[in-house]
């Protein structure tokens, strides 16, 4: 049996420095020291000891710090193991055979991507600062003081053993630290993933108003954003869980909570959209926030932070595994020497091809005519189709041929990873989200609204509530509250009155032109199989969600989303073939490609050392 270790103990004295130093502590720092060995084949011993209470500001300071280090380890692979196993995303000749495996589903225990214990080293972690913590300590106003880290700590648990839990299917679930030898050689009872949802929706309920610790801006970066805010981990975990009404009202409550009391979140005008000629740009699009700024109406929400130097600490490799060039579109990517291991998938590019893009035409004095021109196959010498999102001169992915070892060779740019760190959460997520759930929980419409012309009091009144039949109803979607003075809409029928003024659109409209005027793009409204009320709903429901799962398809592509999306509805409407198919045809080589079945849901986890996953 190996020798114990104890936790990091920081003199008192350099609490102030602690914040300063924060960044760097994300590398080497943690309440207790490594937790890999933790669940790994044949160990037979721990590596903690003692029982070490947090009662001073610098312990947890350095403890909530340590934390963050642990999930650095994990960054990476939540974005490859929700994209690469997607249908969005293909291999090349220079992929590794570890991301090969993950592609292919027969990844094995020595796959660097398949190492549960990384997330039980946060895990253990978290559960020793939540024992260990004193949260009655209350400063001179009579707050509790360590109540932000402790509530952070909690978000961080319940975000870790989702993401275990998605990828594994079943787990061992501890929620004590492990201290001694003989906890560690104890069975502990196995998680799926209802389970593991209803464990932390109860877990986390209760902790939405806290303020998580403000640590200050670290390395460019205000802290705010290291943090899982705990009403969009409820959204998710009742979304998975399959409670609908109150995952809608969770990732709501982060929309309209998010700035404080009466304040707003909108989904801004970004978007891409081809132009009428006469103004003389083929094109026109709002630079989407891709940046890092933490302020009231920026995109991103959460990511991980990321160390600068491949050589010190836990540095990310996204911006390698995907991009040629660097950010500044010139210099060549040493690091990778310009060869890419993902690239787009065939289904990703006809998905994209395939969407309706919808002109709103107007004439020379800028009055806007009745009809609409749609599907342009080429304006001003440029030929593209569809959602532009995707579109190699502009959009969110660029093609270019680069000289690599003296030979032309293509190259391609994915603009969402440009930078060391990784991001987790962002705006369009949780309306998307909210989206999903509002469709399974009844209101189709009010979905569907969210991708076509974007939510304000005026579309909930005139398009949602009229379709509300019964009294429950109504009162449940009286508790969204989107006023009119902050979400104000860009649309065909407001582009010449309040395009300054306008900050909200619809999701779809972001790529695909002026959605609420697009006759391609319409609320379903039943077919011929349907004989009453109710078929028409599940109908309704039915087709939103497919229009909802490929929106995240155009939306979030490479982002480490897909591959869970769908999962989830596949699991919701007991249809394996619904995420088997979509991932066969991923490369437009058919089955050929993957040989697992993936019509058995068990082949979508992966196993480890016959401990951890479905057996």
């Amino acid at each position: 049996m190996k020798s114990m270790k104890k936790y990091i103990n920081v003199p008192a004295g350099r609490h102030l420095c602690a914040v300063a130093c924060l960044a760097g502590a994300l590398a080497s720092t943690t309440i207790l020291t490594s937790c890999e060995d933790f669940f790994e084949q044949d160990s037979s011993y721990v590596i903690y000891e003692g029982d070490n209470p947090l009662n001073s500001a610098t312990d947890t300071v350095y403890s909530v710090v340590g934390i963050m280090g642990k999930i650095q380890k994990i960054a990476d692979r939540t974005i490859l193991l929700g994209e690469v196993r997607g249908d969005l995303m293909d291999i090349n000749q220079y992929t590794s055979s570890d991301l090969r495996d993950m592609a292919l589903f027969t990844m094995n225990d020595d796959n660097v991507y398949n190492q549960p214990r990384d997330y039980y080293a946060v895990i253990n972690n978290c559960n020793y600062y939540i024992a260990n913590v004193d949260t009655a300590i209350r400063n001179n106003r009579n707050e509790q003081m360590f109540l932000p880290e402790y509530a952070a700590v909690k978000a961080f648990r319940a975000w870790t053993y989702l993401q275990l839990v998605l990828n594994y299917g079943s787990v061992p679930f501890v929620t004590e630290p492990i201290l001694t030898q003989e906890q560690a050689d104890a069975d502990y009872p196995r998680y799926g993933i209802q389970e593991v949802c209803d464990y932390f929706i109860q877990d986390l309920v209760g902790l939405e108003e806290v303020e998580y610790p403000a640590y200050g801006d670290i390395r460019g970066l205000n802290s705010h954003l290291f943090y899982f805010p705990i009403r969009i981990l409820l959204g998710d975990l009742h979304l998975w869980a399959g409670n609908y009404r109150e995952a809608a009202l969770n990732y709501y409550g982060y929309i309209n909570r998010r700035n404080g009391d009466n304040s707003y979140y909108a989904t801004t005008t970004s978007h891409y959209r081809w132009r009428n000629e006469d103004w003389g740009n083929a094109y026109t699009f709002s630079s989407f926030d891709n940046s890092e700024l933490k302020n009231p109406q920026s995109e991103l929400i959460t990511l991980i932070p990321g160390d600068s130097i491949p050589s010190e600490g836990v540095y990310s490799q996204l911006r390698n595994l995907f991009n040629s060039w660097t950010s500044s579109y010139g210099a060549l990517n040493e690091e990778n020497n310009g060869k890419v291991s993902l690239v787009p998938s065939t289904a990703l590019k006809e998905l994209s091809a395939a969407q309706v893009h919808c002109v709103v035409t107007t004439n020379a004095a800028g009055t806007m005519l009745a009809d609409t021109l749609y599907a342009p196959s080429k304006i001003d010498g440029f030929d593209y189709p569809g959602d532009l999102r995707l579109w190699v001169w502009y959009g969110r992915y660029s093609e270019r041929s680069i000289l690599v070892d003296n030979v032309q060779t293509e190259g391609q740019m994915i603009d969402k990873y440009t930078t060391r760190n990784v991001h987790i959460y962002r705006r369009m997520m949780v309306y998307l989200r909210m989206a999903e759930a509002l469709n399974r929980a009844g209101f189709p419409r009010m979905a569907y609204q969210i991708l076509a012309t974007g939510l304000n009091n005026d579309v909930i009144e005139e398009k949602v509530l009229p379709y509300c039949t019964s009294l429950d109803e109504q009162a449940f979607i009286s508790q969204f509250n989107f006023p009119i003075a902050n979400y104000k809409l860009y649309s065909a029928s407001t582009l010449l009155s309040a395009v300054n003024q306008a900050n909200t659109i619809g999701i779809h409209s972001r790529g695909s032109g002026l959605s609420d005027a697009n006759k391609y793009y319409q609320m379903p409204e039943g077919d011929a199989t349907c004989q009453n009320a109710a078929d028409s709903l599940a109908y309704q429901i039915e087709k939103v969600e497919d229009m909802i799962v490929d929106e995240g398809a155009l939306e979030f592509a490479f982002e480490g989303t897909r591959y869970y999306d769908l999962m989830r509805v596949a699991l919701r409407r007991g249809e394996p073939a619904y995420l088997a198919d979509r991932v066969y045809a991923r490369s437009g080589k058919g089955k050929n490609a993957i040989q697992t079945d993936l019509y058995n849901t068990n082949n979508w986890y992966l196993n480890w050392g016959g401990q951890i996953g479905l057996k």
